[in-house]
């Protein structure tokens, strides 16, 4: 996911292709799919950001301890770290004990790199470079030059009864459930960059993740139909999909924002009015 987590970012250099891998499930499934694992592999169809969002992270934290730098490409098979090694508990242990967690920590990070090193050069061949542990010049698009990082005003994606507001519980909704008619235009709340648009998040059906700045991020589910591609600017209210219920129990739009990585409730961003 995935998170609520978008730079001149995620591009996929021909990653191998997603099929349709999920069949419906039931809207709680979004919660089950979240990565609380301490290490994560690639699979197919997935990006930094989506990968951020199911583990409620800062994609900028996640690239930062794997040593990915702009425009954060990844690869299926390829082994993230999504939490550090050390913590404060480390620091309090003995200093021989601390002596050898440190010691496993290289061992595991040397063996993590290894791994990615390994599908790197695997890659090298077809897509002419290694993409991992190496430093990639940014271009314009990676500081955002080609939209405003401010967000003047959001705007609501749909019109719509809104059937679930959002909950701070450990298994409550993470965003708001908008209810509509299928086909129905929905729309990017805020300027910004497409950093995901696919279907292999469990739980959201066909979702777009829209960077708006290094701040905020917002998410579009169960979509009948995508009409964006990764890397795109989009407007503020251009549409960027239609409404449906791919993984979803009734058609709908699950409207997600996320600062910093972490959920956040839309309605305190939205206007009042709809």
């Amino acid at each position: 996911m995935i998170a609520f987590f978008l730079t001149g970012c995620s591009t996929r250099d021909k990653p191998a292709p997603v099929a349709s891998i999920y069949s419906a499930v039931p809207l709680n499934e979004r919660v089950k799919n979240s990565i609380n694992a301490s290490e994560y592999v690639v699979r197919a169809g997935e990006t930094l950001y989506s990968i951020a969002w199911r583990a409620n992270s800062d994609v900028r934290q996640l690239a930062k301890l794997n040593k990915i730098y702009p425009p954060y490409r990844i690869y299926p098979g390829q082994k993230l770290l999504l939490v550090a090694k050390s913590s404060a508990k480390d620091a309090k242990a003995s200093t021989s004990k601390a002596l050898v967690k440190n010691s496993t920590n290289r061992s595991s990070q040397t063996s993590i790199k290894t791994s990615n090193k390994a599908i790197a050069s695997t890659k090298k061949q077809a897509y002419g470079k290694n993409v991992r542990g190496q430093k990639i010049p940014k271009k314009a698009s990676d500081n955002q030059s080609d939209f405003s990082q401010k967000i003047s005003r959001w705007q609501w994606p749909v019109k719509g009864k809104i059937i679930e507001y959002f909950s701070t519980r450990a298994q409550g909704n993470k965003g708001i459930n908008i209810a509509g008619r299928r086909g129905t235009n929905i729309k990017a709340a805020a300027e910004g960059k497409v950093v995901y648009a696919g279907s292999a998040l469990r739980g959201y059906g066909k979702l777009i993740i829209i960077k708006h700045n290094d701040d905020y991020l917002s998410a579009y589910a169960h979509n009948d139909k995508i009409l964006v591609k990764e890397q795109q600017v989009v407007k503020s209210g251009q549409v960027v999909a239609k409404m449906g219920d791919t993984d979803a129990t009734q058609v709908m739009l699950h409207f997600e924002v996320r600062f910093r990585g972490k959920s956040v409730n839309p309605l305190n961003y939205l206007p009042k009015k709809q």
